[in-house]
């Protein structure tokens, strides 16, 4: 089947220039003494925010320098087709607002602490960009109300490229084993079986009859990447989902090598001693690992689901972090794998981090900066929708993966397995004061 049509629209190469006022006036703040961030606002989406870096007047920026992504906004077919109706049929342009500010982001007191420093209206027409790529705007522009020797300069980049993905949809919760769609428009195509299990401490090598494992290099795995020793106290463990082809062949699997076990006098798990998964793909008759997942429960009024993803590269010496984020536990959220590729003058492109604002990043800065030369990954890698506790919906995410990172059956299903398994740490960082279906508590002979 065919990808379906996606446009990512980017917020890039951010810069602010402040003269330094003869006289200084409460009206010009110097970013000596101020940070400066903006604002980003396209209709009927969510607000997103980025940090604006502050540069000398006389700066030539961005000749020579490498510029880093600010935000994205994720277009399916049916975003297009009502921003463009509106555009041409409501009579009204459509413009992607920026609003940029001095100060620090948040509030204190419940007042906003940024002061105001200017606007930014880009106008935008954004049809048929699901085919061909689009700058709207790329250079400086004049803010505030300043005199012409005085007034601040806003440098950013806009522009709209085409992004096809491969959409998939889980039939049921991932724990009542479900069949796995492939949505394309109206059409919906079966195209992987997952089955959960438990796995039991006389079943550490997770056998299967199509892809026997070897005992030791599964020993191996989870003496780098989890422990699965009996743990006093309350804990959850042994979860495993596997993911098989229309033909019954295993493609990939999702294991849970550290059981998820409450705080010392507490009822949650907490980040320093998160549970982990380890999402396997097949290779060489074994199951070779491709990535690590671990997730915590926050403490506060977020009360969120923690989460950091990890690469395994076969030739790295260490994983490579592709998303540490936040989800809320009781509403859901997104969780998202979105690297930015920022562009030089020299026409090279240099990957950095580029943190997705739907899903409330930490924004650590360095995420598998140096290592690279062994990821394969670029821009925008897949987001998958979880359904939080409180939600009244049947759990059944839908997985979007960049059709760049899809080469095989294989690559699919890895992202699959992947979903599957955060969609599972949302019950498996569930307060241990409350209980879970009873598709997720193994029976006691099960265990003996």
């Amino acid at each position: 089947m065919d990808p379906c049509p996606f446009v990512r629209l980017s917020v890039c190469n951010l810069a602010l220039k402040i003269p330094i006022a003869s006289k200084p006036a409460r009206s010009v703040v110097h970013p000596s003494s101020s940070p400066c961030f903006c604002k980003i606002k396209l209709k009927n989406f969510p607000l997103q925010t980025a940090v604006v870096p502050c540069i000398l007047p006389e700066s030539q920026f961005p000749d020579g320098q490498v510029q880093s992504h600010a935000a994205s906004f994720h277009l399916n077919k049916s975003d297009l087709e009502k921003l463009v109706a509106k555009s041409l049929f409501g009579g009204r342009k459509l413009y992607l607002q920026i609003s940029i500010y001095t100060g620090r982001r948040g509030s204190t007191c419940g007042v906003n602490s940024g002061r105001l420093l200017g606007k930014v209206d880009v106008p935008l027409d954004l049809a048929g960009t699901e085919s061909r790529s689009v700058l709207f705007y790329n250079g400086w522009i004049v803010i505030g109300k300043e005199a012409k020797n005085s007034s601040a300069q806003f440098h950013l980049s806009v522009k709209a490229e085409p992004d096809p993905r491969f959409v998939f949809q889980f039939d049921g919760e991932p724990e009542c084993s479900p069949q796995v769609f492939q949505i394309q428009g109206n059409i919906r195509q079966p195209v992987f079986t997952c089955k959960f299990s438990f796995r039991t401490p006389g079943d550490r090598n997770q056998r299967s009859r199509s892809l026997p494992l070897e005992h030791s290099s599964s020993r191996g795995w989870l003496s780098s990447f989890g422990s699965e020793r009996e743990r006093p106290g309350k804990e959850r463990k042994g979860w495993s989902i596997t993911v098989h082809d229309l033909s019954g062949s295993p493609v990939a699997a999702a294991s849970m090598v550290t059981p998820f076990v409450a705080s010392p006098g507490s009822d949650r798990v907490s980040r320093s001693n998160p549970g982990s998964w380890l999402v396997l793909r097949p290779g060489d008759g074994t199951w070779k690992p491709w990535g690590r997942l671990e997730a915590w429960r926050e403490r506060g009024s977020a009360d969120g689901l923690g989460y950091r993803f990890e690469l395994i590269p076969d030739s790295a010496a260490a994983g490579i972090v592709l998303a540490e984020s936040t989800l809320s536990c009781s509403k859901g959220g997104k969780f998202v794998i979105d690297l930015g590729t920022s562009v030089s003058t020299n026409g090279k492109s240099t990957p950095v981090n580029s943190t997705s604002p739907a899903c409330s990043p930490r924004g650590s800065g360095d995420f598998g900066y140096g290592l690279w030369p062994y990821c394969m990954y670029r821009g925008f890698v897949m987001s998958a929708n979880v359904e939080g506790e409180g939600g009244s919906k049947c759990s059944k995410p839908t997985v979007e993966v960049s059709v760049q990172h899809v080469n095989c059956t294989e690559d699919a299903a890895a992202f699959v397995a992947l979903s599957a398994a955060i969609d599972l740490s949302i019950d498996a960082c569930r307060l241990f004061s409350q209980k879970l279906r009873k598709e997720l508590c193994p029976s006691q002979d099960l265990l003996s």
